[in-house]
């Protein structure tokens, strides 16, 4: 196999490795006629590495809908999930659309970002079962770049049901 060359300079497989640092890779992309429709598609996608765990999380946020995928160093696509906020209560009904029955992991995340968001969320994710410390990192990255791309509601908005409860 011929050696491979940089600006003349032989590469060597050590000089390529990543450093085990808080790495992050960010690219984002809005699909639509004009990129600031309201009814385009809005791609995210970073990898993300937290105590040497990688993830790759993928946001597709559509019109009053969020898909997100999680992927726990691989990318594979893992169980789906879908979370819808339900009317009067205010409450989050999910379901497992493929794989997940006996695993509460990607549908406890769901849960927790439709109530976040309050949009219907579709999400898929690999994080091994029984992972708790995983499951919390990924959901953290995960909730803060919806918090930056400003997918959530504001802290101040409470739901119907609390207004005026001590």
């Amino acid at each position: 196999m011929a050696s491979e060359e940089l600006n003349g300079r032989p590469l060597s497989f050590d000089a390529l490795k990543l450093k085990e640092t808080a790495i992050s890779t960010d690219q984002s992309t809005v699909m639509g006629s004009d990129a600031g429709e309201e009814d385009g598609a809005k791609v995210t996608c970073f990898t993300e590495d937290m105590n040497n765990t990688t993830f790759h999380i993928q946001i597709i946020k559509l019109h009053k809908q969020i898909y997100a995928w999680i992927g726990c160093n691989s990318a594979k696509f893992g169980h789906l999930y879908a979370a819808a906020p339900t009317r009067p209560s205010n409450t989050v009904s999910v379901t497992s659309i493929l794989g997940g029955a006996s695993d509460n992991t990607g549908s406890s995340i769901a849960r927790r970002l439709a109530l976040k968001c309050g949009l219907n969320i579709i999400l898929a994710c690999n994080i091994p079962k029984n992972s708790p410390l995983l499951e919390a990192d990924a959901e953290k990255i995960l909730v803060q770049k919806l918090i930056n791309l400003g997918y959530t509601r504001p802290k101040t908005s409470l739901p119907a049901s609390m207004v005026g409860v001590h």
